[in-house]
């Protein structure tokens, strides 16, 4: 489903990432482990065209990723959730979700609503409340409800438990459980097990922008 091969970015002359390899099979939740500064979210950022490689392939599906537009990349059905959530202050939580819908120009963008609400029921109840205004967890949720419009296939998902209490912690770790049930692949960043342990298929450990082992 996803492959990087041999991925190297460097950013302000710094080198970030040296070499990474490592693939997401369909249908699998692979576990990206690693301290802070380990270079997980700039993998990820690169993944999502947020960052440019100096060099290194990515591909997905038989796509080359690095040859799309970020916003293409919503349309082949890959969806990212930030670590930092990255909610639009003056939206509500329900134009928060649409957002990639929006810049994507989706025809279908109600339907994929629907199914978030499926997928996260609460999120339904929190539609017309600005994002802002939302605890921490509750925000995580948004941000995950707002990668599922774009994420029908594939979904990038940095730190997703960091900074939330354990209730709502438990409950993001279920909503992830599901997805996979969903038929999804899933490539999640922690900087430890705690949250993740039982949920992933397979754990890559990365250390210093490289794959450790």
């Amino acid at each position: 489903m996803l492959e990087v091969h041999d991925l190297s970015v460097a950013i302000n002359a710094v080198q970030i990432l040296r070499g990474v390899t490592l693939s997401v099979p369909e249908r699998a939740m692979i576990g990206l482990i690693g301290r802070n500064g380990a270079g997980k979210t700039t993998l990820m950022k690169t993944v999502m065209g947020l960052l440019k490689p100096a060099s290194g392939q990515v591909q997905f599906a038989g796509h080359d990723l690095l040859a799309h537009a970020t916003h293409a990349r919503v349309r082949l059905g890959i969806g990212y959730m930030p670590e930092d959530r990255r909610l639009i202050p003056d939206l509500t939580v329900e134009e928060n979700v649409l957002v990639p819908a929006w810049a994507a120009r989706l025809p279908d963008a109600r339907a994929r609503l629907e199914r978030v609400y499926g997928l996260i029921p609460e999120m339904r109840a929190f539609a017309e409340r600005k994002g802002l205004s939302l605890s921490g967890g509750q925000q995580k949720l948004a941000a995950l409800a707002r990668a599922l419009m774009a994420g029908t296939r594939l979904l990038v998902l940095d730190e997703p438990f960091e900074g939330v209490a354990p209730a709502l912690a438990q409950r993001l770790a279920e909503v992830i459980a599901n997805l996979k049930r969903e038929g999804m692949s899933v490539l999640l960043s922690e900087s430890d097990l705690q949250h993740s342990e039982r949920l992933v298929d397979r754990v890559i450990a990365i250390d210093r922008g490289a794959i450790a082992g």
